[in-house]
């Protein structure tokens, strides 16, 4: 198993990137261009030294590199202190003491008595003279990729090959479509990888008697005969044939079919389903001590879903599974506790926030609203989201809040559990929250993420006061709709919700005991309204 990996200029990831792994189901949670991705193609690529199914000496390509540390480089070699052709590293901590010939101290913490080993892509001194020869000329405008290569060695300084390393993987990505004459070449892979080598010769055989069958039909005889007679500049007759190809030319000319419909044609769900259960059932994945799936809920029904994550932990429990996922209910399912959430390269697992408890205890979606979006606002209830989604639209020509990556999120009275979360990966969020008439007691409650940058605590900073009572209750005037009405007129309101108060102590009790259907009616009126100056603050789109 592994225990640690680490990623230096591996695409998305510039500098150091390091990342400590689950014993077992190990969920990466993150928005698009997170690098859960870039995670699973690091390990595997280190662990069998294959990307894009292609040994990795055969796809060696500056798109590997970072771009930042890319350019860096380049940009260097224009001034007197220029720096050396960036290198590509990722580095494999294994678990525990079981890997003797692995264990030394060749790591980049120095440490004894370690098993693991690093991947390189790096700059190959052998090229020196010719490498320095073009820099003296200024002929170096983008990185020379055909100086470097990869290589392995383990923390005992032992040079090896990824045939060596004794953990292997397998990379499970059902997403992605690739067709070659109507065959799905990835499933074509998987297919190859079952059959045994006598398999494949009875499946050559055949095909040689199917092509050897299409020359000898009458019908096809009759048309090369036509076609040769037609002929008098070439020299010999001219025939139509099949293509023998190579020795596996059969992978290409036949077609995968499910229930007698080639696969190409069947839905992208179903593909899904049958390509992921044959890439976990073939020896490759049952030889392999690490599971890596991408984003198994894509074109995914529920109940296929469902099915797949059951096979999952019911056959591999044995195995080391990293998966990355934007379904709160592949997280659910597998458990939240194993959650692994990036955001902008940092990491955070759910078991290190102090509200741990809260959030594994919640359905998850909420939680996971709040990882995956750009910038999040945080409010109390239903009708508070709907009167900030409003005061959005005004603002924006009419688009939703979550056209922008922003995200309004009803959380209760939990708005210190998920600003904690918000803190620790650096997600934009701003809560707008009442001031229930005690200002001391909101800035306490708060005080410890009033100087984070990324946070803003929105709330009226004016205390109002009044006569009304609900029964023997002193009515909260500093509370949402209130506040709304404070803004606007008597008549707005009693336009908006078709009333005909003349008091406004009663349109403030109707608005109190109809909040929800108040704020739907905010929301859906087309007249102008003006809203309290902290909701303003919160929806600034900076």
């Amino acid at each position: 198993m592994i225990k640690k990996i680490k990623i230096s200029n591996f695409k998305s990831f510039y500098g150091l990137f390091e990342l400590e792994l689950n014993q077992g189901i190990n969920i990466l949670v993150g928005n698009n261009e997170s690098g859960k991705s870039t995670i699973l193609e690091a390990i595997h690529l280190a662990l069998t030294g294959m990307y894009n199914g292609r040994g990795i000496r055969n796809e060696l390509s500056p798109y590997l590199f970072n771009n930042q540390a890319v350019k860096e480089y380049l940009d260097s070699l224009t001034t007197q202190d220029k720096k050396q052709p960036p290198t590509l590293e990722v580095e494999i901590f294994f678990e525990g003491r079981g890997f003797p010939t692995f264990e030394g101290n060749n790591n980049s913490e120095r440490a004894n008595q370690v098993a693991g080993f690093r991947f390189t892509v790096a700059f190959s001194e052998a090229y020196k003279d010719e490498y320095e020869l073009l820099l003296s000329k200024g002929e170096i405008k983008s990185l020379p990729i055909e100086y470097y290569e990869a290589s392995w060695i383990t923390f005992a300084r032992s040079n090896i090959t990824s045939k060596s390393i004794p953990v292997k993987s397998v990379l499970i990505d059902s997403s992605n479509y690739r067709y070659q004459n109507g065959s799905d070449v990835y499933i074509s892979r998987i297919v190859r990888d079952i059959l045994e080598p006598q398999d494949i010769i009875s499946i050559s055989q055949a095909h040689r008697n199917m092509v050897d069958g299409f020359a000898a039909d009458p019908a096809i005889k009759t048309i090369n005969e036509k076609i040769s007679s037609e002929s008098t500049i070439v020299d010999g007759d001219i025939s139509l044939s099949a293509d023998l190809g190579s020795k596996n030319s059969w992978e290409n000319s036949l077609v995968t079919q499910v229930a007698g419909v080639p696969f190409s044609y069947i839905g992208k769900g179903a593909q899904c389903v049958v390509k992921t259960e044959l890439a976990l059932s073939h020896k490759r994945a049952q030889d392999a001590g690490i599971v890596l799936i991408e984003e198994p809920e894509s074109h995914l029904s529920f109940a296929n879903l469902n099915q797949l994550i059951s096979s999952i932990q019911n056959k591999y429990q044995d195995k080391q599974i990293i998966i990355s996922t934007h379904s709160s209910y592949v997280a659910n399912k597998l458990g939240l506790e194993k959650l692994i959430l990036l955001n902008d390269h940092k990491v955070l697992k759910i078991h290190e926030l102090s509200s741990s408890d809260f959030f594994k205890k919640m359905a998850g979606y909420d939680t996971l609203r709040l990882i995956l979006c750009k910038k999040a606002i945080l409010v109390e209830g239903d009708s508070d989201e709907l009167v900030i989604q409003r005061a959005y639209m005004d603002q924006n020509d009419g688009k939703l809040p979550i056209y922008d990556g922003i995200d309004v999120i009803s959380v209760g009275i939990a708005f210190l559990r998920f600003l904690e979360l918000a803190k620790k990966l650096n997600i934009p969020v701003a809560v707008v929250t009442d001031n229930d008439g005690d200002l001391e007691a909101l800035e306490k409650k708060y005080e410890e993420y009033r100087s984070c940058a990324n946070i803003k605590i929105c709330y009226d900073h004016i205390v109002d006061t009044g006569t009304l009572k609900i029964g023997k209750s002193d009515y909260n005037y500093n509370t949402l709709e209130p506040k709304l009405l404070k803004e606007n007129s008597l008549a707005t309101f009693n336009t908006i919700f078709g009333t005909t108060y003349t008091d406004e102590d009663e349109l403030r009790k109707y608005m109190k005991h109809h909040k929800t259907e108040c704020a739907m009616r905010i929301f859906d009126t087309e007249q102008s309204i003006t809203f309290p100056n902290y909701i303003m603050e919160a929806i600034k789109n900076e």
